[in-house]
């Protein structure tokens, strides 16, 4: 499987090269068929090209043509090199990939071409699928995939809705007053990570003993990932499972946490403090949040400009930054509500996505019609 895993990111490569040569002298670069047969060719002149399997390398080169279009959709980035120890995985299609069987309560196989029968952990009905995908991470643990679009979750029909704020401090506060929060790495397993990271440092390149630091590293990471993931998978289940419409900040995650550090003629500023704050929002999982609602409350999520709606009052819908005391404890100066401070902003997410939000002082500062109400005055 690994031999499968270099072939075709060996394949991959060559269309990321194939494909950074065009120039309009050149003409036009081949498309998937004209690939394909370049393949046959390559396969015939290579012995260790052809000694692997034709599907994984031909899925690899209609990996990369997806990949094409959705750049030219505007739906994703152009396609990079692939690298050894990170990008390990291919695809199976056809009839090989419907060979899948159960021999136990938790085991299961499924047959790889070239590799025979691999035995799988059965933690899920397997559906019936078309192709299947394996994949490696980098803490050397082989996952199998089988793509099939599960059914969204029905709505309960109760008419319950609810408003979700995404912080860093809190991962998800939810307009009933509950906080969640992402599990990340224990406070042991933080120490040995930090300990692992020194040790890492003072390791020679290329020696064996940095290779073990990478692979203890990889496996705590891998951990704190599969806890954020889960995280995500019960949170967003549960949210489909209780409310009928769900709200959600408009926010550009991707350019958030974007570098600040800039170019070598404009470096940036507060460099290493943006670099905390993006961590913080990437280990909050806030995009894969929002991606997972929309997957399993299709029509239900609801997103709503996030301008000014840490600053208003819910009770009273006055505006004033001064109200948000600190990260978390909100208090208004014109009528005196306290409250939290995302919980009060994941009801007025949830007002807005309802349509009844209203603000004391000239609506929400967008160019549209204001709506005004006789301003609060203090007794002294």
């Amino acid at each position: 499987m690994l031999s499968h895993c270099a072939h075709a990111r060996f394949v991959w490569n060559l269309a990321v090269e194939q494909q950074s040569m065009y120039s309009p002298r050149k003409g036009p670069v081949p498309g998937f068929a004209g690939q394909c047969r370049q393949l046959t060719e390559a396969r015939s002149a290579f012995a260790w090209l052809a000694d692997g399997s034709q599907t994984v390398q031909q899925q690899a080169l209609r990996d990369f043509a997806q990949a094409m279009v959705n750049f030219f959709r505007g739906t994703h980035r152009k396609p990079t090199w692939r690298k050894a120890g990170i990008d390990e995985g291919f695809r199976i299609v056809g009839s090989q990939a419907q060979r899948v069987e159960r021999l136990g309560k938790h085991i299961g196989r499924v047959w790889v071409p070239k590799a025979g029968w691999v035995c799988l952990r059965w933690s899920r009905q397997v559906p019936e699928a078309k192709s299947y995908r394996i994949t490696r991470d980098r803490a050397g643990r082989w996952f199998v995939a089988f793509a099939a679009v599960p059914e969204p979750i029905a709505a309960p029909g109760t008419g319950a809705r609810v408003g979700v704020d995404r912080g860093v401090a809190v991962s998800a506060a939810l307009s009933t007053g509950e906080l969640l929060s992402v599990p990340g790495l224990r406070p042991k397993e933080a120490q040995r990570l930090a300990r692992l990271q020194r040790k890492l440092a003072r390791a020679c390149k290329g020696s064996n003993r940095r290779t073990k630091l990478k692979a203890q590293i990889a496996r705590l990471r891998a951990r704190e990932v599969d806890r954020r993931k889960d995280w995500v998978e019960q949170t967003s289940t549960r949210l489909a499972r209780e409310f009928d419409l769900i709200a959600l900040e408009a926010l550009p995650v991707k350019a958030m946490t974007r570098s600040a550090r800039g170019t070598a003629e404009k470096p940036g500023r507060s460099v290493r403090q943006k670099a905390g704050l993006n961590r913080g929002i990437l280990a909050s999982a806030w995009g894969a949040l929002a991606r997972r609602l929309d997957h399993k409350a299709p029509g239900r999520v609801v997103t709503v400009p996030p301008a000014y709606t840490s600053v208003r009052c819910n009770a009273c819908g006055e505006v004033d930054p001064n109200s948000r005391e600190s990260q978390a404890v909100f208090r208004c100066r014109a009528c005196g509500h306290t409250a939290n401070a995302d919980v009060n902003a994941a009801r007025n997410m949830l007002d807005l996505a309802a349509g009844r939000a209203v603000t004391a002082r000239g609506g929400t500062g967008l160019p549209e019609p204001a709506n005004r109400e006789p301003q609060h005055c203090n007794a002294s």
